[in-house]
């Protein structure tokens, strides 16, 4: 019973997502996409739960799990991302979905699957939990059943997505029959003591990279990432961007600083490169982009780029660096993405081109969705610049300037696709001079959840010291044990 207690977030986020997938079989249709509040507490309140529990350090069912703070900072990271997509999708839901309680039950339920993912200590438990999120994507993906987009970028998405797990779950077996183990202290144990590499140790290490590489989005395994963005639901779009990058790199980061620490020294040029590739191929694509969800797309996977830095250097004030990162990225790119969701929402658009003289139509739209790109291209006073200061602080001081060089370029040319948005909101000329005379009507609510998001991108990047303590916290949680 001890055990249930500490997993009370996830428990709160299922029994919410049945009670949710109930009540819609008494709904009158038009009612049903309201079921988004309901829904909304759930993570709220788990979150306050998180909070008490931080702090704690205990093990669950016998190992597989672990509370400590690095999972209880991941699991505060993805109800804050469930709820802020849960407030921003009610109007686009009744615009395009037919099902929402469906749509509403799978974001929770995809946020338990990513929870279980940071405690998981285990690579079978960590396997059955990424799958969990997974699955979830995939579904929410072809949500918008009356659209080919989006139907095919759910057959995509799951096709290449069977084939990463099979990467995964291979590698795990490898792994397995290398080390006598599937518990990262046991794998870590055995590294130890093994002469060097075996063939199927680095054969196993490698397919693990490879499936994680596919849900982070990284360079080659980013294939997926912008058709599966612009054919998905603009609200699974935002949850997918963050979400799934988040839950990978939560896999990552415990993988590697628990269970496989002794090799990871061998592995350190190959991952640098994989983030090199991964940061420059993301914002040279990103250039030629104009479709915003396009942009965006490889946006995320020049991000995913910044984070492996912090994993090819690989110390305690480096995975610090990458928590910190993925928790400035979350609150920015759920900004940017909010305000494409309510402009969409408002116009049925989502053309770069289409943005133009968004500023004179909604001044706040225009303003939030700028500061967010100013913090994705990693300028001074937003949650980008504080966040990547830290990150590469950390990489430089463990000797991978070369590294940090590449990342230092490739922030430098992604603020030009970032400023080709913001001139077309603020400077180029409305095609249509009558429309530009015509106010937005965005809701109450989406104003309030955009502005709220953009004061945590200011809050991270003017006084980031909070958010830093709890990562450096969860740092040492892994790196100590």
């Amino acid at each position: 019973m001890d055990d249930l207690y500490y997993i009370l977030p996830e428990i709160i986020l299922v029994a919410a997502a049945l009670i949710v997938l109930t009540v819609d079989f008494f709904l009158p249709e038009g009612r049903r996409p309201g079921l988004a509040w309901p829904a909304a507490v759930a993570p709220l309140v788990s979150l306050g739960f998180v909070i008490a529990f931080w702090g704690t350090e205990r093990t669950l069912y016998s190992g597989t799990l672990q509370i400590d703070e690095y999972a209880l900072f991941f699991k505060g990271l993805f109800l804050v991302i469930t709820f802020f997509v849960l407030v921003g999708s009610p109007g686009y839901v009744r615009k395009n979905l037919r099902h929402p309680a469906e749509f509403y039950g799978l974001v929770l339920l995809a946020a338990v699957g990513a929870m279980a993912v940071s405690s998981a200590r285990e690579l079978l438990t960590a396997y059955i939990s990424l799958e969990l999120v997974s699955f979830g994507f995939y579904s929410l993906s072809s949500q918008a059943k009356h659209e080919l987009r989006s139907n095919e970028a759910g057959a995509k998405y799951i096709i290449l997505g069977a084939f990463s797990s099979a990467l995964l779950l291979y590698g795990i077996s490898l792994v397995f029959g290398a080390t006598g183990t599937t518990f990262y202290s046991g794998i870590s144990q055995g590294a130890q003591t093994a002469a060097g590499l075996g063939p199927g140790m680095l054969l196993g290490i490698t397919l693990l990279i490879s499936g994680l590489g596919f849900k982070v989005a990284a360079v080659p395994f980013h294939m997926w990432t912008p058709d599966v963005y612009e054919g998905a639901p603009l609200p699974i779009t935002a949850f997918l961007s963050v979400g799934s990058k988040s839950a990978g790199f939560a896999f990552l980061i415990r993988l590697f600083a628990e269970g496989l620490g002794p090799v990871m020294g061998d592995w350190r040029v190959a991952i640098g490169i994989l983030a090199v590739l991964t940061m420059t191929l993301g914002n040279l694509v990103a250039m030629q982009q104009r479709n915003i969800k396009r942009l965006l797309a490889y946006s995320s996977i020049a991000q995913a780029g910044y984070v492996l830095v912090g994993a090819a250097a690989l110390t305690d004030q480096t995975s610090a660096g990458m928590m910190l990162h993925l928790a400035g990225y979350t609150v920015t790119n759920l900004g940017a993405f909010l305000a494409v969701i309510f402009y969409n929402n408002a116009t049925g658009r989502e053309r770069i081109a289409e943005f133009r003289g968004l500023s004179r139509r909604s001044i706040f739209l225009a303003l939030a969705l700028a500061a967010c790109l100013f913090s994705l291209a990693g300028l001074p006073l937003f949650a980008g610049f504080a966040t990547k200061f830290y990150l590469f602080s950390a990489a430089a001081a463990s000797g991978m300037w070369w590294l940090v060089a590449f990342a230092i370029a490739n922030s430098i040319v992604s603020v030009y696709y970032y400023l080709v948005i913001i001139r077309e909101m603020f400077v180029a000329p409305s095609p249509d001079p009558e429309e530009e005379r015509t106010p937005l009507r965005i809701p109450l609510h989406a104003n309030a959840a955009l502005g709220v998001l953009v004061v945590l991108v200011l809050w991270i990047g003017l006084y980031p010291n909070p958010i830093v303590q709890a990562a450096e916290a969860g740092s040492r949680a892994i790196f100590g044990s």
